[in-house]
Order: structure tokens, then C-alpha cells, then sequence
């Protein structure tokens, strides 16, 4: 339950959509503890800057860039409450909705190496694109019933 539901709540907020984030929130909120929650939180924050950062180096043709130091606080990744093959699987599905190959291929070894199954890592992508469609539609459903201010 808590791989499923920290899943959602870390995708939600990679969506930005607010209104699914909060009902998100809300809902895992019943189910998980507030720690595992916050972990959860910290996956979808951690991995919006860590993907934004690499994902530059993937765009950019200068490979100069990878041999600088990130420098980005990471004492997310260590000091959290989750289950370790939990938060590898919430940082996946946020590096997935970020479209960030290279974060992607770093945490889908990681659980690799974990034994994780490429069945579950799977389930948990499939997961990620089906709350991301929610949120595609939500925005687009506020736009909509929103009159345009030009």
C-alpha cells in the first residue's frame, strides 16, 4: 500500500497540478504514515531539481558540464522514512514524468540491483502515466471552464 499510494502522492506533485495533488495528499494521507508521506514529498521535490539539473546535461552539448560538481542538497535521499526500494520507485516515476533519461536509468539500476523486478517497476510506471493523464486533463479542464483574459 505504501509503494501504490507514495507513488501517487510523488507523481501528483510532479504533475503540478494542484487540485490532484491536494486530493493526492489528502487520500494518502488515511493510508500512510506522516513520515512515509514526507518521503514521499521529498522524492517529488528531490527529484524536480535533480531531473531539471541532469536533464541539462543530456540537452546540452557541452560535456563540460558533467564533470562540475552539482552541488544540490540531497540529505533527502538518506534521511527519510520510507522503505529504500519504496523511495528508488517514487523517485523513478518522478523522473519519468520529468522526462530525465539519465535519472531514470540511474534509479531503474538501483532497483535493478535491488532485485526489484522489472514487473513492479513496470506496474509503477504505469501508475505514473495514468495520474499524470489525470492531471493532463484536470489542467485542461480548468482551462477551459476559465474564461481567457487576453
Amino acid at each position: 500500500m505504501e509503494q501504490l499510494w507514495g507513488t501517487v502522492v510523488a507523481t501528483a506533485i510532479a504533475t503540478r497540478c494542484g487540485e490532484l495533488t491536494a486530493a493526492a495528499v489528502t487520500r494518502a494521507s488515511e493510508v500512510l504514515s506522516p513520515e512515509v508521506l514526507e518521503a514521499a514529498k521529498a522524492a517529488a521535490a528531490l527529484m524536480g531539481m535533480n531531473n531539471v539539473y541532469y536533464r541539462f546535461h543530456h540537452l546540452t552539448k557541452n560535456d563540460m558540464y558533467a564533470t562540475l560538481p552539482a552541488r544540490l542538497r540531497m540529505s533527502g535521499l538518506r534521511g527519510h522514512a520510507a522503505d529504500a526500494v519504496d523511495f528508488e520507485l517514487w523517485c523513478l516515476a518522478v523522473s519519468a514524468v520529468n522526462a530525465c533519461g539519465k535519472c531514470v536509468d540511474s534509479h531503474e539500476q538501483v532497483l535493478r540491483d535491488k532485485k526489484v523486478t522489472e514487473q513492479l517497476i513496470n506496474a509503477v510506471v504505469r501508475v505514473t502515466s495514468v495520474i499524470h493523464a489525470i492531471g493532463v486533463v484536470l489542467d485542461a479542464e480548468r482551462a477551459v471552464s476559465t474564461p481567457a483574459k487576453i
